[in-house]
């Protein structure tokens, strides 16, 4: 079974054990989705480089959709229970630029210099940035559900 395969799977059985053990007028559900990769040339530990990338993409169009992305979507579609979504991996593409990279230490000795150039850090961000603004908007899903239940008390 290819990781697709298996993502698409584990997806399902967590959708369908929401939708039989929990009660949304108790429970609100998040799911966060993942953090995307901006790596180029090769993954993290085989010469993968994100230190070029100094600017956030500004079009939509020049967003990847990744397999993974398309299956969570899929998934939480067809729930019957309502699910939030935070969908970092879209907000967070546009943020290529944000990553420590290899500028993560300030005084590096040469040899952490040339072992930083083929193992950048790419899969964390710089604080404060990116996770943030997961944050608020999980805060502001909550609040404004909060508010919404003041104004609309259950019958």
């Amino acid at each position: 079974m290819n990781v697709e395969e298996a993502f698409h799977k584990a997806l399902l059985t967590w959708a369908q054990w929401i939708d039989s053990n929990i009660d949304p007028k108790k429970t609100t559900v998040f799911f966060r989705g993942y953090s995307p990769s901006h790596f180029r040339g090769g993954e993290w530990n085989s010469g993968g480089k994100c230190d070029n990338e100094t600017e956030p993409l500004e079009s939509e169009s020049d967003l990847e959709t990744p397999e993974m992305m398309m299956t969570i979507d899929s998934v939480i579609k067809k729930m019957k229970t309502p699910v939030f979504y935070l969908n970092i991996t879209k907000m967070t593409y546009f943020r290529r630029d944000a990553h420590p990279s290899l500028f993560r230490n300030e005084n590096m000795t040469e040899e952490t210099k040339r072992h930083m150039l083929i193992h950048q850090d790419c899969s964390h961000w710089c604080l404060p940035g990116v996770p943030d603004l997961w944050n608020e908007l999980v805060y502001a899903h909550l609040l404004y559900n909060l508010n919404r239940n003041k104004n609309n008390p259950p019958k």
